[in-house]
């Protein structure tokens, strides 16, 4: 601010000055016109006031008036220069100025008296010349515009130059009425100026660098003369043209035989892609030429790697500089070389770490046909070069093939040579060359043959000369990723990382497969930048083959022992759809992650369904918690994953073991035995979106035999709203059986509860309305069982009581026997009017008398009450099939309760009154067996029907 207001007083003293001096000037002149007329008095007080006298003349005498086209006085002039727009050249006139400080004015038109020669107009008359202060006072105040008088321009190229100039309007136009060019008294809007013209010529506004550009162009002929070979001067300078952008054009043409190089000196010069510019506006376009086809090369920034490019047969060098920049020197050199039977040779020197991008002739265009184009990169040998395809495509060829080959030095092959889509060389270390082959294209569809890539030279890192083996050829269906991880870009120059195979072949990112050895190694200043990503398969086809077989779900050494952080490892897991089902045992048990006691190990297992369009995700798991197996009844997907290098030396706590089970109906079966120093926490599958639609899930908790366990739920209602179906939580004890049934969807949740045995969590969901998913969340907490007084005084009471009861039963049981001895064998006898069936009870045998056995009893041990109707026609006895009870021996407690069918989560029809309930059927007829002992001969029913039976032929 103090700096404007400097300035501002340094003009306002300048311009005081110069009125003082214009002062001093208009009263010399008025003496002057004083003495020479010798009139003192009147005119001099009248021409001091500025009023003419009253004895002056009113006409003017011919001698006095101004001839046409001239200013009569400078108050004239001054206003035909407003009336003119104050521009120079638009009014009538070019200034000029008299001794006397008295403006005169170029005539526009001749005449033939000679006032419109250039010629100074005579003085005015005093009658004529306004009073000094008045004089003095209009300058001042128009001093400021004489500053703002647009400036001429003289260009004159030399002849025999090859210099043409071009002034046109820029791109994008503006209007041309804004802007002129004043050439010659005319409005033009192109100028032209050939060698050995001369043109002067000025704008008609003050911003004409935003309406015209200025167009150098040198034609050297090669071919005709010899070439002015050396540095390239700008002509005519950039200082003596007008201020605006001004781009110099250099056309060479040469013989095919003849080489070019063009040099280019520090800073070097840096390619840039189609809508990228430079950050200073300068730009360097390079055309080549095939036959009479312009080939482009491609445009360049300043500060860049490339130091030369050598064409044949011409080239075409555009220098672009913005009217701002004032730089006065070309920045390259043309050079004689001999033929280089190619395109073009571009060469890359790097002085260090750097990143250079380059691109094919034509880019995005079509690379030439059946062209060769070189890469030469100069590499200090301290240092390692990558190169890195980042865009291309291939044509239609019909002859040859499309490829890069690479001269390296210290290769026995030489050149090697790759395809575009195979991976390209690194770890380089030195000077190589990389060139670009088309090939005869198809003339029906050629397609597009075109190239942009990267060459990354840094500083070699000790893992760069150290090989790793990874020895995958025993493992099946299983492959490897080592990839950068996701980082954010920066406008800095940040080393890459690399993974070479066989110390050669290196790429951002590497696949290793299964079934061989691979020998890798690592181009890279941070090997943190790098993650690995593994996937293995595990499938069953044939069920009766994988029944009860198991897999160990661990990663291999050989991937541990590499010096990148592994990131997943995902185990696919196939089984056979109804066959079998899944069964994950960890070596140690497992802890689900929640936010209330989240996993702080270094890696976690992720479990989740793999079946097409079923969203099941079991949840995260990690070592150290009361899960000791996860069953799962379809396909799944488990990953470790890893959040900290120090897996490394957890390594050895990662380990789980999958076995291929019979299959079951339950989604998913959690088996939990809770510590007893923390709370288990749990919680349902797809906690964030939601259990799935028509999913049953189950807990077996163990509880030990001096414990108690705690079940609490975290909220009082689920707020699931159900579209279809019902959903259900049943808690069932394992011992006793007892089962408490809840309507997720209306009932509350139920309080705490503690139990002393070992019981099952199912929660088997409906099909919900959007936005009311199903999601529960409980802990499990044990606590020492304790014994009080009033328990300990009932178990005494009921033992005493149970004691009495059983010598009761025995002083019975003696009693009975001995009366026994007295009576005669028990007799089973049949009654069919007795009905043994509980009322309301289902039949327990569901075959009928005709098709069981279930009239024959064990206990019928007197055969000779019947042994008439025993005997067959051998008089043999023939004995009856009898059935004894044998124990169960298989195990108890390892079935989840079954969730109600899914029918039944349905809603149901209410049975009418009349109907009987489709739960108990009606009962058949009976046939129990009734048993009675003899008293004295007398029974009250007798042993056989006194009727005499019926003839059977009656």
């Amino acid at each position: 601010m103090a700096g404007q207001n400097c300035g501002v007083t340094i003009a306002l003293l300048g311009v005081l000055l110069l009125g003082a001096v214009l002062l001093r000037r208009g009263a010399g002149a008025r003496r002057r016109v004083r003495r020479r007329r010798g009139s003192l008095g009147a005119e001099d007080a009248e021409l001091g006031s500025g009023r003419p006298s009253r004895d002056a003349p009113t006409a003017r005498s011919p001698r006095d008036r101004p001839a046409p086209g001239r200013a009569a006085s400078g108050e004239v002039a001054v206003r035909s220069w407003v009336a003119s727009d104050l521009v120079l050249g638009a009014g009538r006139g070019t200034w000029e100025c008299s001794r006397a400080g008295n403006p005169a004015v170029r005539g526009d038109e001749p005449r033939a008296d000679g006032a419109g020669e250039n010629k100074s107009v005579s003085q005015p008359s005093p009658g004529d010349l306004p009073h000094a202060g008045a004089w003095g006072l209009k300058i001042i105040l128009l001093t400021p515009f004489f500053f703002l008088l647009p400036e001429a321009f003289e260009i004159a190229p030399p002849h025999g130059s090859g210099i043409t100039v071009f002034i046109k309007p820029g791109s994008p136009a503006l209007p041309s009425k804004l802007c002129y060019i004043i050439n010659a008294k005319r409005h033009k809007t192109l100028l032209t100026i050939q060698s050995g013209e001369k043109e002067v010529f000025s704008f008609s506004c003050h911003n004409p660098e935003n309406h015209f550009v200025i167009e150098i162009q040198k034609n050297i002929d090669c071919m005709s003369g010899p070439c002015p070979f050396g540095e390239v001067h700008l002509q005519p300078p950039a200082s003596a043209l007008p201020t605006l952008n001004r781009t110099f054009i250099w056309d060479v043409k040469a013989h095919k035989s003849i080489g070019l190089e063009l040099q280019f000196s520090i800073p070097r010069l840096r390619q840039i892609g189609p809508g990228e510019s430079c950050p200073d506006g300068v730009t360097h376009s390079i055309t080549g030429r095939i036959d009479a086809t312009a080939v482009k090369i491609g445009t360049f920034c300043s500060n860049g790697t490339v130091s030369r490019i050598k064409m044949q047969e011409g080239v075409k060098m555009a220098l672009h500089l913005p009217w701002f920049h004032n730089r006065n020197v070309s920045g390259f050199s043309i050079a004689n070389r001999s033929s280089i039977k190619r395109l073009c040779i571009i060469e890359s020197v790097f002085e260090g770490e750097g990143l250079a991008t380059l691109m094919s002739a034509n880019y995005p265009d079509g690379f030439p046909e059946d062209e060769l184009m070189t890469w030469q990169f100069v590499i200090p040998p301290h240092l390692r070069a990558s190169v890195s395809f980042l865009r291309f495509n291939v044509s239609n060829c019909e002859k040859k093939e499309e490829r890069v080959e690479y001269y390296i030095p210290g290769s026995t092959t030489n050149p090697e040579v790759f395809r575009l889509e195979d991976k390209q060389p690194g770890n380089m270390a030195g000077n190589f060359n990389l060139s670009l082959q088309g090939c005869d294209q198809d003339a029906q569809n050629p397609g597009i043959l075109r190239l942009q890539f990267q060459v990354l030279v840094q500083r070699p890192q000790n893992e760069s000369n150290k090989i790793y083996l990874v020895d995958l050829s025993n493992e099946q269906a299983m492959s490897l990723t080592i990839e950068p991880r996701p980082i954010k870009l920066s406008r800095k120059f940040v080393p890459g990382c690399f993974v070479c195979l066989e110390s050669r072949t290196c790429s951002n990112n590497l696949t290793l497969t299964s079934g061989s050895k691979h020998r890798i190694s690592f181009l890279c200043d941070n090997l943190t930048r790098l993650w690995m990503n593994a996937e293995k398969t595990i499938s069953c086809t044939d069920h009766r083959y994988c029944h009860r077989r198991s897999y160990s779900l661990q990663v291999p050494g050989d991937i541990l022992q590499l010096p990148v952080q592994l990131h997943d490892f995902s185990w696919r897991l196939l089984v056979p759809k109804g066959k079998l089902s899944l069964a994950l045992v960890p070596s140690q048990k497992l802890q689900q992650h929640t936010q209330e006691k989240v996993c702080n190990t270094s890696f976690s297992y992720l479990v989740a369904g793999a079946v097409p369009g079923q969203d099941l995700y079991f949840g995260s798991f990690c070592p150290g918690g009361s899960i000791e197996q996860i069953q799962v009844k379809q396909n799944i997907s488990v990953t470790l994953r890893t959040f900290a290098p120090s897996f490394q030396q957890e390594a050895s706590r990662q380990g789980l073991t999958v076995s291929f089970i019979p299959f079951f109906k339950e989604d998913g079966v959690f088996t939990v035995t809770p510590d007893t120093k923390s709370k288990i926490y749990l919680r349902t599958p797809n906690w964030d979106w939601g259990l799935p639609s028509l999913t049953s899930v189950s807990w077996n908790i163990s509880v030990p035999s001096n414990q108690v366990a705690c079940l609490t739920f975290l909220k009082e209602r689920t707020g699931v709203v159900c579209q279809t179906g019902r959903a259900f939580m049943i808690i069932q004890e394992q011992r006793s059986k007892a089962e408490e049934i809840f309507s997720l969807e209306d009932d509350v949740l139920p309080k705490p509860s503690f139990h002393h045995h070992s019981f099952w969590v199912n929660i088997s969901n409906c099909s919900p309305v959007s936005g009311k998913q199903l999601d529960l969340f409980f802990w499990v907490l044990l606590t020492p069982r304790t014994m009080d007084l009033t328990v300990i005084i009932i178990a005494v009471v009921g033992g005493g009581a149970l004691l009495l009861f059983a010598l009761g039963l025995i002083i019975c049981f003696v009693k009975k026997k001995k009366k026994k001895k007295s009576k005669g064998p028990p007799v089973g006898i049949y009654n069919g009017n007795i009905n043994t069936q509980m009322p309301m009870q289902p039949k327990k045998f569901q075959k009928g008398r005709k098709d069981s056995d279930s009239h024959v009893y064990a206990v019928i041990d007197d055969t000779m009450v019947y042994g008439h109707l025993l005997q067959d026609s051998n008089g043999s006895f023939l004995q009856p099939e009898v059935d004894t009870y044998r124990p169960f021996q298989g195990p108890t407690g390892d079935c989840p309760p079954s969730p109600p069918p899914i029918c039944s989560r349905a809603p149901t029809a209410k049975l009418s009154t009349d109907e009987p309930s489709p739960a108990f059927p009606a009962e058949s007829e009976s046939e129990p067996y009734t048993f009675s002992h003899p008293n004295n001969g007398n029974t009250d029913i007798p042993l056989l029907d006194t009727h005499e039976p019926e003839d059977p032929g009656e």
